[in-house]
């Protein structure tokens, strides 16, 4: 047992110390190294690099596994961790050994070196590395031998601890705009981290926190609960609900400038979610070129309001806005037209190939007369309300909110409707659904004229807000953010459309520094998606449950294999 734990440690320490070596070729680790976390202790590179010894020493130490004594969990996690160590020490000495390794890989500079090597140099720096390798992985071993009530409360602690370091800078605008005294801001922070008196007292608190809740918090938490008549529950959700109004309508005055800006791409992002939403988590028509849509309204509200030479009607936005989403409805009708027999990958394909030719003309010099071309449309008007305009970031972001929230209610209805019944049956099976009764060329039309329609309007409040539109703004990555937002968050959820958007839109826009290695995070988010939680982080209850009850059949299966081919 003892030989096969430390053959399964070895091997995953290498895999793991390959993760490590990668990150740290491609730039990652000596990029973020210039991010404090912790002033003085940690940096965003170490903890991206120190945390794979952590994570495999906690993995390959399993006392639960059969066999498996505290003894031999612990040589585990330090072999794993020591093993982690080694793809990296090759890093650094095929440094040493190819002059010109920066023609292969550029990023493999003497900076990255002095900090995998701690400043001592490749030979000492690489017995020094293998020592805190092999640390970090027994620490991850003592971790996973820990009590769940110490062991819990040590991971959130080491989270919040992370997560306030991780966003200090955000925190330090919301703290400025409640006129904290510099005095307090200059105990917690730095200029980008936060003190380490800072985190002893967040971990702390936090432990302290969770410490308590294990024990008797939620034991008291839950026998209150259950004590409550269904009109105290009910008074709870409703008092709950307007807490959670009020405190959204107050956002951007808590939140400043900077970050309601970021919260109106979130929403910008969200509406057109909630569209795609639609015509692929209901009605699964997987549609790649949905962009186009947003293209089509941004540009016609673009048309119909500015005041530069384009000029074609002169427009308000509020008179401007039926005709943007209406255009964009109608496109999506177009589109879907054609597109009535085809399913999977013929429907990607000639959707994809239907906004590439939306961009293309946007762009040429074909109908530069009429759009602007690839100068596009400046001088676009803004929305307004009496004497009353619209300008600020904040005053957007209520414009966005009554959207979102007038999206949201569609939806649900749309959802819960005959309509979305259809659309469901649709998506399991076009021709069971045909067969029952279901009109797939109207159910289909319409699921694309309802997706082009909050993708219209959302394009025109784009266009509006920015106050210019170029081609460039409307290309394929756009559709490709909308889809993986829905996937991430749960194909067919409303709440796991916000939620993957705040993710995969609002968390880049907030962390500057991991904007170069957006798609990168994009690629691994979605593959840790797919292999852990395919549902989505907040999955519809219909999605959950087709998913589950597949995995529990299959289960099933494995292990009762004659009891099916009997049946």
């Amino acid at each position: 047992m003892l030989d096969s734990n430390i053959g399964r440690a070895v091997k995953s320490g290498l895999i793991a110390g390959v993760v490590a070596a990668s990150i740290s070729a491609i730039g990652m680790v000596e990029a973020f190294d210039q991010r404090q976390l912790i002033i003085g202790v940690l940096t965003l590179g170490q903890l991206m690099l120190y945390i794979t010894p952590l994570v495999v020493g906690y993995l390959v130490s399993n006392p639960e596994k059969e066999g498996v004594t505290r003894a031999t969990a612990l040589v585990s996690g330090l072999v794993a961790g020591l093993m982690t160590a080694v793809p990296v020490i090759g890093l650094i000495l095929l440094w040493l050994v190819w002059p010109d390794i920066r023609n292969a890989l550029v990023n493999v500079s003497p900076a990255l070196i002095e900090i995998l090597t701690f400043g001592q140099g490749p030979a000492l720096g690489s017995v020094i590395l293998a020592v805190v390798m092999a640390v970090l992985g027994l620490i991850g071993a003592v971790f996973h031998l820990l009590p769940e009530r110490l062991e819990k409360p040590l991971l959130y602690a080491s989270l919040w601890t992370l997560g306030i370091a991780l966003f200090s800078e955000i925190l330090i605008n919301i703290l400025r705009n409640f006129n904290t005294p510099r005095q307090i801001l200059g105990v917690l922070f730095g200029t980008n981290g936060i003190t380490p008196l800072a985190a002893v007292i967040i971990f702390l608190a936090s432990f302290a926190f969770y410490m308590w809740w294990e024990s008797r918090g939620a034991v008291r938490y839950k026998a209150r609960s259950e004590a409550l008549t269904p009109e105290q529950k009910k008074r709870n959700r409703t008092i709950v609900l307007i807490a959670s109004a009020i405190f959204v309508l107050l956002m951007p005055w808590i939140l400043g400038i900077y970050l309601t800006e970021v919260l109106d791409i979130v929403g910008i992002f969200i509406l057109m979610g909630l569209g795609l939403n639609i015509v692929v988590g209901y009605a699964g028509l997987l549609d790649l070129g949905y962009v186009a849509f947003f293209a089509i309204g941004a540009y016609m509200m673009g048309l119909l309001t500015t005041t530069g030479d384009l000029a074609i009607g002169g427009l308000s936005f509020w008179t401007a806005l039926p005709f943007a989403v209406g255009t964009a409805t109608l496109a999506g009708l177009i589109l879907g037209i054609p597109v009535l027999r085809m399913r999977g990958d013929y429907l990607a394909i000639v959707t994809l190939g239907f906004g590439e030719i939306i961009r293309v003309l946007a762009v040429s010099d074909l109908l530069k007369g009429s759009i602007g071309g690839a100068q596009g449309i400046l001088s676009i008007g803004k929305p307004q309300i009496l004497s009353f305009t619209f300008v600020e970031p904040r005053h957007f972001y209520y414009l966005i909110l009554a959207a979102v929230l007038l999206a949201l209610f569609v939806s649900s209805r749309m959802r819960d409707s005959r309509l979305g019944r259809q659309w469901m049956a649709m998506r399991e099976d076009e021709d069971v659904a045909e067969a029952m009764g279901i009109r797939l060329v109207n159910t289909k039309l319409l699921a694309f004229a309802m997706g082009a329609t909050f993708s219209g309007l959302a394009g025109a409040i784009f266009a509006s807000r920015i106050g210019s539109i170029f081609p460039n703004s409307f290309n394929l990555l756009i559709s490709i953010n909308v889809l993986s937002l829905i996937i991430v968050g749960g194909l067919g959820s409303l709440p796991g459309v916000i939620l993957g958007a705040f993710v995969l839109v609002g968390l880049p826009e907030l962390l500057r520094e991991f904007s170069e290695y957006r798609l990168l995070f994009y690629g691994v988010l979605l593959i840790a998606t797919m292999l852990l939680r395919p549902e989505g982080l907040w999955p519809s209850p219909i999605r959950q449950r087709e998913l589950h009850t597949e995995a529990d059949i299959f289960e099933e299966g494995e292990n009762q294999p004659d009891v099916h081919y009997m049946a």
